[in-house]
């Protein structure tokens, strides 16, 4: 009698592995008050191809990780009362603009000194004024935050930022030589025009009704594949559009909002959202270079402080110049003092644009992760300072 060997799928086998390094990485820095996404990145710079190389499939972590923003983004929308964030339109649109061009200003100044061209200066302002959507919204969450008047304007601005980011993408390609094709042009235009229209129905009727919505309240895998469906369908569509994923799954979340049906779409999707968005985090702690960050500590160190410190300001005098009160608009700017996950594509798209070389592409990136990494316990002191409640 021959015993058939089972293999073990290596994909499993690292998923088990990671799971059980998260859970023992989460006890222990629970100890000393840290939140779950400092758990998560440093799992992924002990696990990744530049730390212990547990995990080898890095690609595979990364997309199961965008799904992650994809799915948070989603649950925000089904959170959010949309007038309010409507009424608050002034600091989300003006506010923005505001805050990229002051970025771009400071980093205009810091170029003047180095001798930075003009597509470098516009890369780096563009990329530090992006402040990180997953980061924000999970603190918000986890401490019952995101409908306060701080979270409200925070909110706002990440929203307006997301939707920047499809101009600066075409701006960069223009300062890189390339310009985007009329076709895409006009798909950019259509899913505005989409997501206006679906916005302004919700507002205008108050209440959309699902089709088949009493069979799908009875049965809970109906439920999952809807729930589903409507998330990564609507994230598909603005990506084919030329626009956010995250966009489409954001107004997706408003839309299922609006059926009054978030009770079953949470619970349906709410194991998935806590998977992706740790795979998220993990795949930003795989881009951690520690033997590079230590070659050039100095260097990266002065950026993250410069960073933290410039970003805060700016986001300060942001909030300041739309009369929201001090305490409110310093806890505001350290929300945003950070800079986000889409900057690693600005930094990506700069990169394969000839706007900056390998040595300050790899500077960049470790820039981002640390601000990522280290903006929670930020936030925090931050937080103590002003004695928020």
């Amino acid at each position: 009698m021959h015993l058939t060997s089972v293999h073990v799928d290596p994909i499993v086998s690292e998923f088990v592995i990671l799971s059980a390094i998260i859970i023992v990485a989460g006890f222990v820095l629970r100890l000393f008050n840290q939140p779950s996404i400092v758990t998560y990145i440093i799992v992924g710079v002990v696990v990744g191809p530049l730390g212990l190389g547990l995990i080898n499939d890095e690609i595979l972590i990364t997309n199961l990780g965008s799904l992650g923003l994809v799915l948070l983004l989603f649950f925000i929308g089904m959170e959010i009362h949309l007038p309010d964030l409507i009424a608050n339109w002034r600091i989300s649109v003006i506010g923005t603009l505001i805050q990229v061009c002051i970025s771009i200003v400071f980093i205009w100044l810091l170029g003047y000194y180095f001798n930075w061209k003009i597509n470098q200066v516009v890369m780096f302002g563009f990329v530090t004024s992006i402040s990180s959507t997953a980061v924000i919204i999970k603190l918000l969450q986890d401490r019952d935050e995101l409908n306060t008047k701080a979270g409200q304007n925070v909110l706002g601005i990440l929203l307006a930022q997301d939707v920047l980011i499809v101009p600066m993408l075409i701006i960069l390609g223009y300062l890189g030589g390339e310009t985007p094709s009329s076709s895409e042009v006009i798909k950019q235009i259509i899913g505005g025009i989409i997501i206006v229209g679906i916005i302004a129905y919700i507002i205008k009727n108050k209440e959309i009704k699902l089709p088949f919505r009493v069979k799908i309240y009875k049965d809970h895998e109906t439920q999952v594949f809807v729930a589903f469906t409507l998330c990564f369908g609507f994230s598909v569509l603005t990506a084919y559009l030329e626009l956010s994923a995250a966009l489409g799954a954001f107004v997706a979340g408003i839309i299922i909002s609006s059926t009054r049906s978030t009770k079953w779409v949470h619970d349906s999707l709410s194991a998935f959202k806590v998977m992706f968005v740790a795979l998220f985090f993990v795949s930003v702690g795989m881009l951690i270079n520690l033997n590079f960050i230590k070659e050039n500590l100095l260097t990266i160190g002065t950026l993250v402080v410069f960073v933290f410190l410039i970003n805060s300001f700016i986001n300060y005098i942001v909030m300041r110049i739309f009369k929201v009160d001090k305490k409110t608009s310093l806890y505001a700017a350290a929300l945003l003092s950070q800079v986000g996950e889409f900057s690693f594509i600005l930094g990506s798209i700069g990169y394969k644009a000839g706007i900056i070389e390998d040595y300050a592409y790899q500077i960049i990136i470790s820039t981002i992760a640390l601000t990522l990494l280290l903006s929670p316990s930020w936030i925090s002191m931050i937080r103590k300072a002003i004695k928020v409640e």
